[in-house]
C-alpha cells in the first residue's frame, strides 16, 4: 500500500472534510446549518433559541438550493462528505457514522411500516443513486455501488453492487475471518 495515501478513520471524525473554503459550497453549508441547530437545541437559553431559529432558516435555504432532504434532527457523524447533495434523502432515525461519503440521489430510509432505519458505520462510501432501505447495518469501510439497492446487512470492508445488492469484493487484500460474510447478502 502506498504510504502517501491518507487512511480515513471509521471512528474518529475528520471535521476538516466539512469546513467551507468559500461561500458557494451548498452541501457544506447545509451540514453546517444542521450541526449549528443541534448545538443550539441542546442549550435552551434565550440567545440559543434565536440562533436555533437562524439555523432553521439556513437549513431551509440550503435544503432548497441543494434539493436534499436531510432533517435537522438526523444523526450524522462528523466528517461527512456530500460532494453533490442533489436528491439525497435521509430518514430522521437513520444513524450514519463518521467520515462517510454520500453521493447524489442516495436514499437512506425505512421499509413500508416505518420500522427500523439503517445504521451505517464509519467511512462508508455510498455511490450515486444507491438505496439503503430497512432495519439493516452497513459495516465500516464498506463500499456501496452506484444504484445498488441494499436491503440486507453488509459486513465490514465489503463492496456491494446490484439490484438487489450482493457482495462483489472486499476493500482489503484479505477476506474477513467470518466465512458467513460471503453469504450474508
Amino acid at each position: 500500500m502506498d504510504s502517501s495515501l491518507k487512511v480515513v478513520s471509521a471512528e474518529l471524525p475528520d471535521l476538516a472534510r466539512e469546513q467551507s473554503t468559500c461561500f458557494w459550497q451548498p452541501s457544506k453549508k447545509l451540514i453546517s446549518a444542521i450541526r449549528d441547530y443541534q448545538v443550539y437545541a441542546d442549550n435552551e437559553n434565550i440567545i440559543n433559541k434565536f440562533l436555533k431559529k437562524i439555523s432553521v432558516i439556513r437549513h431551509r435555504f440550503w435544503s432548497a438550493i441543494t434539493g436534499a432532504d436531510i432533517p435537522l434532527n438526523c444523526n450524522i457523524g462528523g466528517g461527512v462528505s456530500i460532494p453533490h447533495p442533489n436528491g439525497i434523502v435521509i430518514h430522521p432515525e437513520a444513524i450514519i457514522g463518521p467520515n462517510c461519503l454520500i453521493h447524489q440521489q442516495v436514499t437512506i430510509g425505512v421499509k413500508g411500516g416505518c420500522i427500523g432505519a439503517p445504521v451505517i458505520a464509519g467511512h462508508v462510501d455510498i455511490g450515486a443513486g444507491a438505496k439503503i432501505i430497512g432495519d439493516i447495518s452497513i459495516g465500516k469501510h464498506a463500499l456501496i455501488g452506484a444504484n445498488a439497492v441494499v436491503t440486507k446487512d453488509v459486513p465490514d470492508f465489503a463492496i456491494v453492487a446490484g439490484v438487489p445488492a450482493r457482495i462483489i469484493g472486499w476493500t482489503t487484500d484479505t477476506l474477513p475471518d467470518n466465512t458467513e460474510a460471503e453469504r450474508s447478502l
